[in-house]
């Protein structure tokens, strides 16, 4: 091995040695639940108003100019699924926070 490659190991061993020496907090929390529960309530009504926001501006869009349905609609389903992802995020969260 080269001496240049001997010195990334070490520098990788080293800097991931404070990875052990970490503690577990979430046992000490005694509002974990309640808390990830209003973390989900909050998640899932804004990404009801933001779904709520983006459909009624789809069907504006295709109203004001019906030759672009096909790249709206795309448009939509996309940014519906990205909104949604973050609810589903925030109740896999949740569900590992119990």
């Amino acid at each position: 091995m080269t001496k240049k490659m001997v010195m990334v190991v070490i520098a990788f061993l080293v800097l991931a040695t404070p990875i052990f020496a970490q503690t577990d907090y979430t046992k000490d929390l005694p509002l974990r639940l309640p808390m990830a529960y209003l973390a989900m309530g909050i998640a899932s009504g804004l990404c009801g108003l933001g779904q709520g926001k983006a459909v009624a501006s789809a069907a504006e869009a295709m109203a004001r100019n019906p030759g672009a349905q096909a790249g709206i609609r795309f448009a939509l389903i996309l940014g519906l699924v990205l909104i949604e992802s973050l609810a589903l995020y925030t109740l896999v969260i949740t569900y590992i926070a119990k």
